[in-house]
Parts: C-alpha cells; sequence; structure tokens
C-alpha cells in the first residue's frame, strides 16, 4: 500500500518551491511506494511581487503580531487524506513565520490536516530563521503536529550584501548579479544539492526510524547555527515588539509610522548591528559554553 506524502508551501518568488521540490524528489522517484501531494498556499487576497513602493514595510505589524489573512480551502483530497509524512516549507518575513504560513495555521484547516502526521519543517531564508523556528513549534505543538526534523537553507553572503540583494529582489525582481552585488538569496547550487535532504528522509521514514532523523540531517548540514545572528534575532524581537503594538494601536498614524519604521530598520541593519556584533564577540570568551548550549538546542527539535 502506498504512502502518502503531503508537501505543503507558499511560495512568491518560486525558490521555496524550488527547495521543496527538490526535496521531495527521491520519493517521487518511486512512486510505485509513495503517493505525492502538493498543497500550495493561497491567500484570497495575495501579496505583490515584486513588492511596490513601502507595501512590504507596510505589512510589518501584521507579520510581526501574526495576524492572518483569509486562505482559499485546500482540495478536497488535501483534507480528507490521512498522510504519513508531511514536508512544511515556509519562509520568514519579519523575525516571523510568514503571514501565508500563519493564515494557514491559524485556519480551521490546519489541525485536520497537520494533527498526529510527523512534520519536517523545511525554512528558505536569508540568515535570520531560529527564532522564527520557535514560533513555528509552538504552534505544531498547539495542532497536535509531530515535528521530526528541519531543515534550514540560508543565503551565504554577509549579512549586509545579503540585504541588498534581498531588497533589490523584493522591489525589482531581480535576484541575478548585477554589478558588485551578486545574485540574491540561497545559491543554485545549495538549492539543486538538497536532495540529498530528501534521501535522509525518505531513509529515515522507510526504516520508521524518524526518532533519529534530526541528528542525522544536522550531521549532513542541515542546520547552521550562527551565535550573533541568534542575538541579533533577540535583540529584533524585542524591537519589533514595540514598533509593531505602536503602529497597530496608532491607526491614524500609520502610514507615517511606517516611513519611521522603515528609517529605523535600515539604521538598525547599518549602525546598531554591527555594535551587537562587537559586543558578541568582546563577550564570547564569558559567554562560550552557555552559547554552544544554545547552539545544539536551535539545531534540534524539541521545544523548551
Amino acid at each position: 500500500m502506498k504512502k502518502n506524502i503531503l508537501v505543503i508551501y507558499y511560495s512568491q518568488t518560486g525558490q521555496l518551491e524550488d527547495i521543496v521540490r527538490n526535496i521531495a524528489r527521491p520519493f517521487e522517484a518511486q512512486k510505485e511506494e509513495y503517493h505525492i501531494t502538493y498543497y500550495n498556499i493561497k491567500l484570497k487576497e495575495d501579496f505583490p511581487f515584486p513588492w511596490p513602493g513601502d507595501v512590504f514595510f507596510n505589512t510589518f505589524p501584521e507579520s510581526y503580531l501574526q495576524i492572518p489573512k483569509e486562505i482559499l480551502p485546500p482540495s478536497e483530497e488535501v483534507l480528507n487524506t490521512k498522510y504519513d509524512l508531511i514536508l512544511f516549507g515556509y519562509q520568514v518575513w519579519y523575525l516571523t513565520p510568514s503571514i501565508p504560513i500563519i493564515s494557514f495555521l491559524k485556519s480551521g484547516y490546519a489541525e485536520k490536516i497537520l494533527r498526529d502526521t510527523p512534520v519536517v519543517t523545511i525554512s528558505g531564508t536569508r540568515n535570520m530563521w531560529m527564532l522564527s523556528q520557535e514560533k513555528l513549534k509552538v504552534y505544531l505543538k498547539d495542532l497536535k503536529a509531530k515535528l521530526v526534523g528541519n531543515i534550514a537553507l540560508v543565503d551565504r553572503h554577509d549579512n549586509y550584501t545579503s540585504v541588498l540583494t534581498i531588497l533589490r529582489w523584493l522591489t525589482t525582481g531581480q535576484k541575478e548579479k548585477s554589478g558588485i552585488l551578486p545574485a540574491a538569496g540561497i545559491s543554485e547550487e545549495e538549492i539543486t544539492g538538497s536532495v540529498k535532504y530528501g534521501e535522509i528522509i525518505k531513509n529515515h521514514f522507510k526504516d520508521n526510524d524518524l526518532v533519529n532523523l534530526q541528528p542525522d540531517l544536522v550531521k549532513n548540514g542541515a542546520i547552521e547555527i550562527r551565535p550573533f545572528l541568534v542575538r541579533v534575532e533577540k535583540v529584533g524581537n524585542k524591537i519589533f515588539t514595540v514598533w509593531s503594538n505602536l503602529i497597530i494601536k496608532k491607526k491614524e498614524k500609520r502610514p507615517l509610522l511606517i516611513k519611521f519604521f522603515k528609517v529605523y530598520l535600515m539604521a538598525a541593519i547599518w549602525i546598531i548591528s554591527p555594535i551587537v556584533l562587537v559586543l558578541h564577540l568582546l563577550t564570547t570568551p564569558i559567554f562560550w559554553f552557555k552559547r554552544q548550549k544554545q547552539k545544539r538546542y536551535l539545531q534540534g527539535i524539541n521545544l523548551k
């Protein structure tokens, strides 16, 4: 009897779709054993791409505060099939799973689909996904899903280069290299190479050994933790909490506050972030063991 595999994702640019389809390829190669279904989450009113003007910045408060939008219903097949494994692809907006992903998780459909089912989360991000994954863990736990693995693919360029390339991509649609800037996003080599994670998942799934899946994924490079970026995320979450609540509460001043937030965000990236880096480096000897413990936790799938 065939095993049912569901691949859930939302992708504006196509990058995350490429990733999840590559990871699903080993299952696709054995169609006599596995039935693969793809569920592309669709909003009733989708976001534009490329993002015009300040529209992307205007999504900030709802993104960070995890305010959902209405999604189109999944197909009858997706709703009425009991899946043996789910590959769950998501991206991060403002240190939080994106609005389409949150909208699915907060819909009436998510628990029916995810409940009592092994789930492997797969993210494709610029570089900061760690605390967003912690938020996703809470949703999965509340929905009674069984998180068995996590894969995090990131842009390998330095923090500042990736800021410039991702802004170019989001606002113009240009991913390709231009001038001194490299191509935006996760490298094609890494996206194509992600099929190896699919092989690892398939082998553990076939052997009914999902409990040992995550250590094997980590050993093969599925998770890279940069302690400095964890620190930046922690600071960012505190700042975003203040800004998002302020913008939501002061509705009449929202356009002006969004402009101030945009300026502040750029200043934080280019001015505050380097200061955090210096402080991080200076305190490394003091917090070495604490950060190693934190690293091991974030590489795993357990929830504190």
